[in-house]
């Protein structure tokens, strides 16, 4: 996202956002965002089937450098998202945004700033960005 599409999204946002202007109603409203995103993911599982998840302990061989690791690291998961999970996993996604970036309006930070930030250090430690 550039800075234009983030102060643009920002501005629709807190031009928007009426009925939750608390901080605690924007994290109350955001957390809750973050379960049904959760959610999203657990039905396509357990309703649709759509993907399977099967979760085991990493096998990573014991000489294996931490530079090659991602390669022995399974994400637990396989299939594809149908359509129908996609959509509504998305639709959870955008309202998961919506209240991060209300989050960011209500406290004087640009939603940019926040990305660049990140980027910037994914970019710098890569490997060892948040591990």
């Amino acid at each position: 996202m550039g800075d234009k599409c983030c102060t643009d999204f920002q501005n629709a946002i807190d031009n928007y956002l009426i009925r939750h202007r608390s901080v605690l109603d924007v994290m109350t409203k955001y957390q809750e965002s973050s379960a049904r995103v959760n959610r999203a993911v657990a039905k396509a599982v357990t309703e649709c089937g759509c993907i399977t998840i099967t979760a085991t302990r990493q096998q990573v061989p014991v000489e294996t450098e931490y530079s090659n690791l991602k390669q022995f690291m399974s994400p637990h998961m396989s299939g594809e998202l149908c359509e129908q999970c996609q959509e509504v996993l998305k639709k959870e996604l955008g309202h998961n945004l919506f209240y991060l970036t209300a989050l960011c309006n209500l406290t004087g930070i640009k939603l940019h700033d926040v990305l660049q930030e990140e980027y910037d250090k994914v970019n710098t430690l890569g490997f060892f960005h948040l591990s």
